[in-house]
């Protein structure tokens, strides 16, 4: 089992990683984001997007009842049916599925987020959470019938609402509980970078024991991508590569080790 998981930055290349993934012959799956188009959408409608980042230094999005609209204009919608349109075309039978559906993927919304403004600890509470189990009776079904499960938020609530998650804890989740021996994670990078500030300083390989350590230095939205591949590395037999997904061939290189191997 592989689960890939394709960042949604304006310049991933789907077309190419859809023509790649018809190739792939054992069973797998999709994770997608699209904060890309949800920036887009949010200029267009004129919707002012709050960004946060908590005292333990990982940022997100603040998700209010109007950024939940927005992603599911721009995950559920848009994005998620362009991927599902390009991978028909491509012969993969694909089925496109938010964690709303069939309470795919559910979680607990979170209590608040501790944040610091000028020299103050505020506690902010939004509608996000942190995935906490799947619905395994869906997802084996359709694959063991021949289709490929795409998957974006929002996931489910504790009372049935719509909350905003990170999709790198849901790839590590959804790695977990279906015991995917490989993990590809599709970034608008080479890799992981040792110097952000350069582009070409991708590593090529990171140890499990290196990852903690990465996890402490790491800024920004990274920080997220190595927390989840922390979790997925203490698996035994498990993968992951970081690789480009702006290529011509994204999956093949990724399949090939081009990019950060985690193992």
């Amino acid at each position: 089992m592989i689960i890939f998981k394709i960042g949604g930055g304006k310049d991933i290349n789907r077309e190419g990683i859809a023509k790649g993934l018809s190739l792939v012959h054992e069973p797998f799956l999709i994770v997608h984001g699209a904060n890309g188009l949800r920036d887009e959408l949010a200029l267009k409608t004129g919707y002012d997007i709050k960004r946060i980042t908590s005292v333990s230094g990982y940022s997100s999005v603040f998700s209010d009842p109007g950024l939940i609209d927005l992603m599911m204009m721009a995950y559920a919608g848009l994005a998620n049916k362009r991927w599902i349109e390009t991978l028909q075309r491509h012969g993969i039978n694909a089925v496109g599925l938010t964690g709303l559906d069939g309470r795919l993927i559910a979680g607990k919304r979170n209590a608040g987020i501790r944040m610091r403004k000028d020299s103050k600890i505020l506690m902010v509470r939004d509608y996000s959470g942190k995935p906490s189990g799947i619905n395994a009776g869906l997802l084996k079904m359709l694959l063991d019938r021949g289709y490929v499960p795409v998957l974006t938020v929002p996931i489910i609530d504790e009372n049935g609402y719509a909350v905003n998650s990170e999709n790198d804890d849901i790839t590590a989740l959804l790695a977990e509980e279906l015991k995917a021996d490989q993990i590809v994670m599709f970034i608008e990078e080479k890799g992981y970078l040792r110097d952000p500030s350069d582009p070409d300083s991708a590593m090529e390989r990171i140890s499990k024991s290196e990852l903690a350590f990465f996890v402490g230095n790491a800024s920004g939205r990274i920080k997220r991508k190595l927390h989840a591949l922390l979790k997925i590395a203490g698996r035994e037999g498990a993968r992951a590569v970081i690789s480009d997904g702006r290529g011509e061939n994204p999956v093949w290189d990724a399949l090939n080790n081009r990019g950060t191997v985690i193992s």
